[in-house]
């Protein structure tokens, strides 16, 4: 079997430099390897971020398609769950946004989903479909496709708005990072329709990226929104990635939230309105989440990482929302896809009608289950780290469980460590029940001992 050079395709999407991994003549044997292999019953919608090379990507993707007989629709610069909402609708085929998401700019790739917009991953046909591109695809002996364009900004935004009571808001402060990508038109699109006092950071999307890669994850990226939102004495504060599939929280202090503690708070909230959901969650960092979610009589579900696991999951349980402490969230009325516009719809609302600030709802969550946050080691032989530390923590007896690499619970405290799906990377948590001294002591241990590695 021939193997692809430079290969872009990953776990769950495509990702790789341009031109090496990912470039015209790639991205049209894509379009014409989907096209065979999830053979798409009706037509599919093309999105692409703000990078330097997504309109040729994206042509190019697009000829790949029609050349195989798929039907196309062009919904332009948009962000990943544009492309989700007009994926999910009746007599589509399917939907590839082109996105490298935080990647640096010299990056590019591909998400791809079948119709209802359910993700295809490298278990459901990317594999697939990089074994097609690799073996070279025929020219098909089909009538071509054809290709048209479309602006469903309307829909999503009336989809949206749909989720909360948006007559119930409070004229909040809230400042807004896009870091240049491709959040500022979506959340200008919704804003619009609120009584919202907004204060805009690095709003137009721009694949020069002037002032970085939008990746809020990155503690040196955080300083500006945080400082912002301390001088419009605002009441929260949003920062988006590229594609705006994940966003991030600040208090109004101009504190970053660590997003373990919004999936326990969202849970909570639309629990409060379908009483008795099923929520998924990871199994990272779980004990907040569970205490919330069991407090507000919800079923919780540990389920392995990722998109497409927690997507699969919550669609075989019809679940009501989930959440990843990497700051995914996934929403049942959202086709189970994640959103970055939903979350802090959902967190207007509730500062509105609880009358709260976020800072005042997490604070005692926060005391009550510190946490370390994601600490990322590169080592030599992920496999060899995982199970030196299993080794070396196992003879204390924990808990141990394997739903996402190795979890390990000493009742007082856990930690789970994952080798990362998209780099060559292993990623720790660790939690306590109430002991920061606890928490810093176990996580300088960790770090020790990987560090030895």
């Amino acid at each position: 079997m021939k193997t692809l050079e430079h290969s872009p395709f990953k776990a769950y999407d495509l990702r790789g430099r341009v031109p090496e991994s990912l470039n015209s003549e790639r991205a049209q044997a894509i379009g014409r390897a989907y096209a065979r292999i999830i053979g798409p019953t009706g037509p599919v919608v093309i999105g692409r971020d703000m990078r330097l090379s997504s309109p040729e990507l994206a042509q190019a993707l697009t000829e790949g398609l029609n050349q195989a007989g798929t039907d196309t629709i062009d919904i332009g610069l948009c962000g990943t769950e544009l492309v989700y909402h007009a994926a999910s609708r009746p007599g589509m085929g399917g939907g590839i946004m082109i996105t490298a998401s935080h990647n640096p700019a010299d990056y590019n790739g591909m998400k791809m989903v079948r119709e209802q917009a359910i993700p295809i991953s490298a278990d459901t046909g990317l594999k697939d479909i990089e074994h097609a591109v690799a073996e070279g695809l025929p020219a098909a002996d089909v009538e071509a496709g054809t290709t048209g364009q479309e602006d469903v900004l309307d829909q999503y935004v009336a989809r949206m708005l749909g989720q909360i009571e948006a007559d119930r808001l409070r004229p909040l402060k809230v400042v807004v990072n896009a870091g240049n990508g491709c959040a500022g038109p979506a959340f200008d699109a919704i804003a619009r329709h609120l009584p919202l006092q907004i204060s805009r950071l690095h709003h137009q999307p721009d694949g020069h990226f002037p002032n970085g890669v939008p990746n809020p994850l990155l503690p040196e990226n955080r300083a500006e929104t945080s400082q912002a939102v301390r001088q419009a004495d605002a009441d929260f504060g949003i920062a988006w990635d590229g594609d705006f599939d994940r966003c991030f929280f600040f208090d109004e202090d101009g504190r970053f939230i660590e997003g373990y503690y919004l999936v326990g708070l969202f849970a909570a909230t639309l629990l409060e309105k379908q009483p008795g959901g099923k929520i998924v969650l990871d199994p990272r960092l779980i004990w907040n989440t569970l205490d919330q979610v069991q407090q507000a009589g919800g079923v919780p579900l540990i389920n392995k990482s990722g998109h497409a696991f927690i997507k699969e999951r919550m669609r075989a349980e019809d679940a009501l929302y989930g959440g990843e402490m990497s700051a995914h969230h996934y929403f049942r009325d959202f086709s189970f896809c994640d959103s970055g516009m939903l979350p802090w719809l959902l967190l207007a609302e509730t500062l509105s009608t609880t009358g709260r600030s976020l800072g005042e709802l997490v604070d005692e969550r926060i005391r009550a289950y510190p946490c370390s946050g994601e600490i990322n080691f590169s080592v030599p032989d992920a496999g060899q780290a995982l199970q030196t530390i299993f080794d070396a923590y196992r003879q204390e007896d924990p808990v141990i469980d394997r739903t996402d690499g190795i979890s390990m619970d000493f009742g007082n405290w856990r930690f789970n460590l994952r080798a990362s799906n998209t780099e060559p990377v292993i990623r720790l948590n660790v939690e306590t029940r109430g002991d920061q001294a606890l928490l810093e002591d176990r996580v300088g241990e960790l770090t020790r001992r990987i560090e030895q590695l």
